[in-house]
């Protein structure tokens, strides 16, 4: 090779390309070229020097963009001629820091198969470690303190790697090269079992597997925080499990051992099995079969259970084939989850009989990913472990903003140019512990991508804990968006669409622009700006937070905003005292301490409490997911007569007003004459699906538009999305839904980032 035929090229990496093998890849690649150089990473991505022969380093960057490592994601690769300088060699030199860059970081993943192989094989140095990882595999984000992903900004920094350990780090033909978290019996995390003290035992799995055997509850210390975990088949420990952690009612996840365990307990499709075989390894709401032999307790007065398969080496040792154990966040109610030692010694003692702990520091909490199929594609109900933060790409470039989310369900969204980081599931803001929790994930999101904010977005609501703490902090850097503009924004940002657009947000509460509270509004607009075309009629919600927790309570306000009597053979009418119907109807009558909602959310508990399904709740949603369940399956017409019911679309106060007086009417008729509740549920989902397919008609002929986008909590109800998204489709409209964010508050805030970064 001739001196006039070298060149050299800097290489600039960017996307998720620390700490999932990367340069090792690169290394390997630039030698079987014949390509000298190096690479590195810094607080930017990767940055790369080649120098060889053109065609070699252009067979370099094509090779690498069509055959990364499994778990990276290129986003680009910036190439700048420099001069030779006659390297003879490749080598990876030492990551460098940049205060003002950013890097992506990699989730957390799954143990690989070849890990498993190893942790199974009684000739292995680390045959039954629960801390077996490589560069394809391992804790990533949960304990990342800083960037470059380099072990000294981890919390296996405490950890020196022993000799063989060392060895595998450095050898660029090893699987571990480079692999941050890597460790062995030797030299890395070790486990033990508490109760008080560190109880003397020669097997902590094995003893944990006897105690869950005997009906225990063990507190589990895993990548994100703890679980709380029992065995599913006991009644006993999972009733125990409830009184402890004063859940009466809401479901609990379980965790199979494989799938062929999961079958048993699972009716699974194709995309389920796919989905729980995922290398996020999410909890996946599926329907439980009629065999399950798992305690009623699961999850009561719901058809499904949300299952997830083991991700971590500890799981795999743990959970044995034919296992089924539930495996809870550990944590009180409202509370984020416990990832500490310490906090666990103080706290979950008194939920747990024994604690299962590792030394391996979390440096930040993060909880589970739900999702479930709607439609043959995925639905998140709760992003957060395995997602969190890989960015969402958006629509339009947006200055360093900071999102703040909404209440329930809250999580953050860190923004800059068109990467939305998304935060991990913080909790809901109703008490200090989250929001102290919030505060440490925004500061550690902030310094891990160094993006000062130079707007933060909050929710329009005035009385929102993360409204006021960025309010608190930020002052007039402050700028608010309205509750359900936001959803639409956040289902409009996440599939890349910037048109306007017919937006059909569905869910409990939202402040509105009014004053009242929304929840069940049509809505027409784009990124730059929304106005309300139309909504639900009205009710009131009597006794502010009494009427949410009570859902009779809206079945009365309901039936009185329909006119119809209070008949007492309906059940909403007989759970109600005389006493408290008198004082509920001079309130509605008043309006004394009572405001005025168009929440789809308050009319599910409406119809679920007049149907006999569910009078109070313990948990948020907890009568429109038991209504569900209950009508899951069959058709809406069948049995008792034509079963149509049908919402009245009427102009008032320039606005489409989706009256429901009609179907609240016959839903009421219905049950008095004695249709099952169960058809009485069809009936009123496809009324519903039907009054946004012809609210979104009705738009269509106003405003001339073709797109309808589709968020909010209710559309986490796949009976009613499927419904409506196929109406639509077959009225003509393309329809955006959620597949990487949650409609419910939990994807508010990419939201608020999509549309306050256009003002």
């Amino acid at each position: 090779m001739s001196e006039q035929d070298v060149i050299r090229q800097r290489l600039r990496v960017a996307g998720v390309v620390q700490g999932v093998g990367f340069r090792p890849t690169v290394y390997q690649l630039a030698t079987s070229l014949d390509l000298s150089g190096f690479v590195g990473n810094d607080s930017a991505g990767v940055f790369i020097e080649l120098e060889g022969e053109a065609a070699a380093i252009d067979e370099f960057v094509l090779r690498v963009q069509a055959d990364p490592p499994p778990l990276a994601h290129i986003d680009s690769i910036d190439r700048t001629d420099i001069p030779a300088t006659g390297d003879s060699e490749f080598v990876i030199v030492e990551s460098q820091r940049h205060c003002a860059a950013t890097t992506l970081v990699s989730p957390d993943l799954e143990v690989c198969d070849d890990c498993l192989a190893e942790m199974n094989d009684p000739a292995d140095r680390r045959f039954r470690y629960p801390f077996i990882n490589c560069t394809n595999c391992g804790p990533r984000f949960t304990i990342t303190r800083e960037t470059p992903y380099d072990r000294p900004l981890t919390t296996m920094a405490s950890f020196v790697m022993c000799g063989p350990c060392q060895a595998e780090y450095d050898d660029p033909a090893d699987r571990r090269f480079h692999a941050q978290p890597n460790a062995c019996p030797d030299c890395g995390p070790r486990i033990w079992l508490e109760q008080g003290d560190v109880i003397p035992t020669h097997d902590a799995i094995a003893d944990t597997r006897r105690r869950i055997g005997e009906g225990a509850i063990v507190a589990i210390k895993g990548i994100g925080g703890f679980h709380l975990a029992c065995d599913a088949r006991n009644a006993d420990a999972v009733s125990a499990l409830r009184e402890r952690k004063h859940r009466t009612a809401k479901p609990f996840a379980v965790m199979a051992a494989d799938l062929a365990t999961t079958e048993q307990v699972a009716d699974l499709d194709d995309a389920e099995r796919v989905l729980l075989q995922s290398p996020q390894r999410p909890i996946v709401l599926v329907d439980e079969t009629e065999a399950s032999d798992l305690v009623d307790g699961i999850a009561p007065g719901n058809n499904r259970i949300g299952v997830m398969l083991p991700y971590t080496p500890l799981h795999h040792l743990l959970l044995e084939p034919g296992d089924v154990w539930v495996m809870t966040s550990a944590n009180y109610a409202s509370e984020p989850i416990v990832k500490g030692n310490t906090e666990a010694r103080e706290k979950l003692l008194e939920l747990a009989d024994v604690l299962l702990l590792h030394d391996r520091g979390i440096h930040v909490h993060c909880d589970d990913s739900v999702l479930r199929i709607a439609a043959g594609a995925e639905l998140p109900v709760r992003r957060s472990r395995g997602f969190a933060p890989f960015p969402v790409r958006l629509p339009v470039s947006v200055p360093p903003t900071l999102a703040v989310g909404g209440e329930l369900k809250a999580t953050f969204c860190l923004a800059d140019g068109e990467n939305a980081f998304m935060s991990q599931h913080i909790g809901d803001m109703e008490n200090l512990e989250t929001l102290d929790a919030f505060t440490a994930a925004v500061d550690h999101m902030t310094g891990l991508f160094r993006i000062e904010p130079e707007r933060v977005v909050a929710d329009l609501h005035p009385r929102y804990l993360s409204t006021r703490w960025a309010e608190d902090n930020f002052g007039d850097r402050v700028v608010h968006v309205q509750h359900h503009h936001a959803h639409i924004g956040s289902v409009m940002a996440e599939n890349k669409h910037t048109g306007p657009v017919i937006g059909v947000s569905f869910d409990g509460t939202g402040y509105g622009i009014d004053e009242t509270i929304w929840g069940g509004e049509i809505l027409v607009g784009n990124l730059d700006g929304f106005f309300r075309a139309g909504h639900l009629g009205v009710a009131q919600l009597v006794g502010g937070d009494a009427a949410v927790k009570r859902p009779y309570r809206m079945a009365l306000s309901h039936l009185h905003a329909a006119r119809a009597e209070w008949d007492e053979r309906l059940p909403a009418v007989a759970r109600a005292t005389a006493e408290e119907r008198r004082i509920i109807r001079q309130q509605l009558e008043t309006g004394l301490n009572s405001v005025e909602t168009s929440s789809i959310g308050r009319l599910f508990d409406a119809v679920a409490s007049l149907a006999g399904v569910r009078h109070e709740i313990s948990y948020e949603g907890q009568a429109a997911i038991e209504l569900e369940a209950l009508g899951a399956g069959g058709t809406a017409g069948s049995p008792g007569g034509d079963g149509s019911y049908r919402f009245e679309l009427v102009d008032r106060d320039e606005a489409l007003v989706v009256d429901p007086s009609p179907v609240v009417r016959a839903v009421a008729a219905d049950i008095v004459t004695g249709v099952p509740a169960a058809a009485v549920s069809r009936r009123f989902h496809q009324a519903l699906a039907d009054a946004v397919v012809a609210s979104a008609q009705e738009m269509r002929r106003r405003y001339h538009i073709d797109t309808a986008a589709l968020s909010g909590g209710v559309f986490q109800n796949v009976t009613l999305l499927e419904a409506a998204k196929r109406g639509l489709e077959e009225s003509g409209f393309a329809v955006l839904t959620h597949r990487l964010v949650p409609p419910n508050d939990g994807g508010l805030a990419l939201g608020q980032v999509a549309l306050a970064g256009r003002r």
